[in-house]
């Protein structure tokens, strides 16, 4: 009751003062003059967004009163959408009353995001000339100066971009912001505060109040057939009635970071999980990247083993600071290093996004040559030495005098997506996509994916990735368990090697080599598991066929061998059919006891073990005892390891295949060798080495 009281009289003085005189108030209808009290309670509190709707509307209805235009134009300085209307109130204030409090710089600052930077700067200047300022207010106007000259140099030179609102399906009258994209661009996560938003208008104790605010909420939309689908809220387990909030998105989509504030520190970053079609209950992150600080946004690494995240926490070089963390072997993050002074400044700095390509990072700053609160920047890591490169501003109109931040760059670099307060959008921030510049970033990725399947149905599977050259895992993944999908980006530098895991079936491989990767480019590999005793369809490789005139076709059976040699993106396994088939000019017969035994001149089998470009790290004393191991070196450049010699026919060489899996060589395979050259299984017949019979 005291404060209602000494707020009251706090209104009176702030408009006896502003008006040379108390408002004209006695005729006022009651509801009038509570709702005057509830928008001045709000406005000493600096909940300026809250306190516009009411003193706009009672402006409408008591358009005399210059006090309401007052404190309407600097509330509107809070909305993109109100920025003209803020100037046109302000600039009659001042012309009336130049004494009100702040007003030059109030007007500046309408100037500033009406880009008026020249007379933004003459108000300024009168405003520094006073004697009675405070050390904030002097810095404020210093900041806002240095904004208007940075504005004038980006607007004179504006970047060559085309800038979309991402529309109404995404876009409404309330706040769209903080947009996180999987990497392929079909899921798009993001902040909303609204109508929408769980548990309504709300009070700072999250009772109902028809004068509260909205609290924030996630929510999701999905990508079909080029167009984006109404999002809907993203569940119960990640919304509360408090604040909720995106931040960060896996490369493939399956991990979740949001922000949440339970009152009891600055609020803290939480994780959820994609569990078949349902995300998972979010929980705080383990480590120690959460502090009694703030910590609010964030940005996983494509290998998901780097954390870039922003914090309020001490030390720092500002008020938010860019930090980096390390996952440890037990699963918390770790070694929390700040980003250093190339990237941090005095003032914010906060929504990092990190790249698929591990180099690039984007960024909202409030200092450095910003045009106005927040800009995005962009810095590039030398992994040499860890160290940033210098920032550089993305520009107008990217850039605007308004906070532009929670910019995403697509993985083949040529789309942006970000928020922004922009005037001409449909709400208090929209999210907007940018169509960037040909020569703006070229990034050195390739995106891997497919789909894993058991007989021709998705299945959850495990996706490993390593990198051959040296010999260390890139990243362990699964696949979406009702889609069967996976992804990896993975950056040049590397070669690497999938392997792919089902309980109860031969593992499946695959390669890549991205050593001397430039460009984007994407690779395919659909996988195949099958319960099927022939495991490959006969029209995914050539038939492998012989002559002989002593076998029946119902005693066909089928031949294994395992082999690289079988050149598909859809399969890998042990099984090569050896099949009874007629057309008008042969017929093919074959069986396993033919293969098995075959022996030609020149024509040799051996158990492969592995291959390397860097032969010298790969470790095999495990395979003791398994006879000697020899490398061939092919025209591919590749070294090959192969174990136990040569065997003159394929079931010896099988048998011992045998013996060297069980050892703990699980993709140890046959290969065929024709006169020091390595020959396809399938080919053998193209060559004249498997003899047709035909009738």
């Amino acid at each position: 009751m005291k404060k209602i009281v000494l707020l009251i009289i706090t209104f009176f003085l702030l408009a006896d003062a502003f008006s040379q005189g108390t408002m004209k108030v006695r005729k006022w209808r009651k509801t009038e003059k509570d709702s005057l009290l509830k928008a001045q309670m709000l406005f000493q509190e600096e909940n300026y967004l809250l306190a516009l709707p009411i003193f706009d509307k009672l402006t409408q209805n008591h358009p005399k009163e210059l006090y309401l235009k007052y404190v309407t134009g600097i509330s509107g300085l809070y909305r993109s959408d109100m920025h003209e209307k803020a100037l046109e109130f302000l600039m009659e204030v001042y012309s009336k009353n130049k004494k009100a409090a702040d007003i030059p710089y109030d007007l500046a600052r309408a100037y500033h995001f009406n880009y008026k930077f020249d007379e933004a700067l003459v108000m300024l200047s009168a405003y520094l000339a006073g004697k009675k300022l405070t050390e904030k207010q002097r810095k404020d106007a210093e900041q806002l100066s240095e904004y208007c000259n940075n504005a004038k140099i980006l607007v004179a030179s504006p970047v060559d971009v085309k800038i979309e609102n991402i529309g109404d399906i995404i876009n409404t009258v309330a706040s769209e912001y903080v947009p996180v994209i999987s990497s392929d661009e079909s899921v798009m996560i993001f902040t909303y505060t609204g109508d929408q938003s769980f548990g309504g208008l709300q009070d700072g104790f999250n009772q109902p109040d028809s004068f509260g605010i909205y609290y924030e909420d996630v929510f999701i939309s999905h990508k079909e057939n080029g167009k984006w689908l109404t999002p809907s809220t993203i569940g119960t387990n990640i919304n509360t009635n408090t604040h909720d909030a995106a931040i960060a998105i896996s490369n493939n989509g399956q991990k979740l970071f949001v922000f949440k504030d339970d009152r009891y520190d600055g609020g803290d970053i939480y994780i959820s999980t994609l569990d078949s079609s349902n995300w998972s209950t979010a929980e705080r992150i383990k480590g120690d990247v959460n502090t009694a600080a703030w910590e609010g946004s964030a940005s996983l690494s494509a290998d998901e083993k780097t954390l870039y995240f922003s914090s309020e926490r001490p030390g720092g070089y500002g008020g938010r600071d860019l930090y980096q963390a390390s996952m440890l072997a037990d699963g918390t993050w770790g070694y929390v290093k700040n980003l250093g002074l190339t990237v941090n400044t005095p003032r914010d700095d906060d929504a990092p996004f990190i790249h698929p390509d591990g180099k690039t990072l984007t960024y909202s700053s409030q200092a450095l040559n910003s045009m106005g609160s927040f800009d995005i920047f962009l810095t590039t890591l030398n992994p040499s030495d860890s160290s940033w490169s210098t920032p550089k501003n993305l520009g107008y109109p990217i850039n605007t005098p308004d906070d532009d931040r929670y910019f995403v760059l697509s993985t083949d670099g040529k789309r942006g997506y970000y928020a922004s307060g922009k005037a001409g959008g449909f709400g208090l921030y929209d999210i907007y996509i940018v169509d960037m510049p040909d020569d703006f970033f070229q990034p050195n990725v390739i995106m891997a994916k497919g789909i894993i399947t058991l007989d021709d149905k998705p299945v959850l599977a495990s996706v490993q990735v390593d990198m051959i050259d040296n010999n260390q895992n890139y990243i362990t993944s699964n696949s979406n368990p009702v889609l069967g999908n996976y992804l990896v980006n993975l950056g040049s530098g590397h070669n690497y090697k999938f392997t792919y895991k089902l309980n109860g079936f031969p593992d499946q491989t695959r390669s890549l080599e991205a050593m001397t990767l430039t460009g984007y480019s994407e690779k395919i590999f659909d996988i195949k598991f099958s319960t099927k005793v022939d495991t490959i369809k006969t029209d995914s490789i050539k038939t492998i066929s012989i002559k002989t005139d002593s076998i029946k076709t119902d005693t066909i059976k089928t031949a294994s061998v395992k082999t690289d040699s079988i050149k598909t993106d859809s399969i890998k396994t042990e099984s090569i059919p050896v099949v009874a088939s007629r057309d008008t000019t042969k017929t093919i017969i074959a069986t396993p006891t033919d293969i098995g035994n075959l022996s030609k001149e020149g024509l040799e089998f051996k158990v492969q073990i592995a291959a390397y470009n860097m032969p010298k790290n790969y470790k095999y004393e495990y395979l003791k005892g398994l006879g000697n191991v020899e490398k061939l070196l092919l025209d591919d450049g590749i070294t090959r390891f192969t174990i136990g010699g040569a065997f003159k026919t394929l079931n010896e060489a099988i048998n011992h295949k045998n013996k060297v899996q069980s050892a703990g060589q699980k993709d140890a395979f046959v290969t065929a060798i024709y006169k020091g050259k390595r020959v396809y299984l399938q080919d053998l017949e193209k060559i004249g080495l498997i003899p047709v019979q035909t009738k």
